[in-house]
């Protein structure tokens, strides 16, 4: 349906009319810019090299929601493993890595008193698995509706209530152990 071979122009509009969106939910997904700009880019490179993918089955934005959400999870998992083999750098005195801390100033909307209660945010939802985080992401952050999330994730809408339950629920522990933590 889609078809950007014969005109650039036709591509550098569809990227100008998606990109910040699938910019931001990405964004909310890995929380550093620098991946979020990287997944973005790979998203629209796959658009480009496969428009075929998009069948009208679902609409535009969701299909990029799908892509997004697909290559999140690739780069979470993936860092998830970097981090198992690497667990002993977490105990070393901390670098000048760029990427120590997400990049919360640099997040659209994010008010500089909350950034303090956005990272602790940030920090429980890495916590939960990446269907869950996903999940939460989509319905709190992005207010898609249990439908529209259905269709990104290519679950059933009870299975999307179910992975939201249970996303709340662990979110629930994770950040009571965090303040009690924090407390003593």
């Amino acid at each position: 349906m889609l078809n950007f071979r014969d005109d650039a122009t036709a591509f550098r509009n569809f990227i100008s009319a998606h990109q910040n969106r699938v910019y931001n939910l990405v964004l909310k997904m890995v929380q550093y810019v620098h991946d979020a700009e990287e997944i973005t880019q790979d998203v629209f490179v796959d658009v480009y090299r496969k428009p075929e993918a998009f069948r009208g089955e679902a609409t535009i934005t969701t299909w990029l929601y799908r892509i997004a959400m697909n290559k999140c999870i690739d780069h979470l998992r993936k860092k998830q493993r970097q981090n198992r083999r690497f667990l002993s750098a977490f105990f070393s005195p901390a670098t000048d890595d760029v990427h120590t801390e997400p990049s919360h100033s640099m997040h659209p909307g994010v008010l500089a008193e909350d950034r303090e209660k956005l990272s602790i945010l940030f920090k429980a939802l890495n916590q939960l698995p990446p269907n869950q985080h996903m999940s939460w992401v989509l319905s709190e952050m992005e207010n898609l509706s249990y439908k529209e999330i259905s269709e990104i994730m290519h679950v059933s809408v009870s299975s999307v209530e179910s992975l939201l339950f249970r996303a709340r629920t662990n979110l629930k522990k994770i950040l009571s152990r965090m303040y009690k933590e924090e407390k003593l």
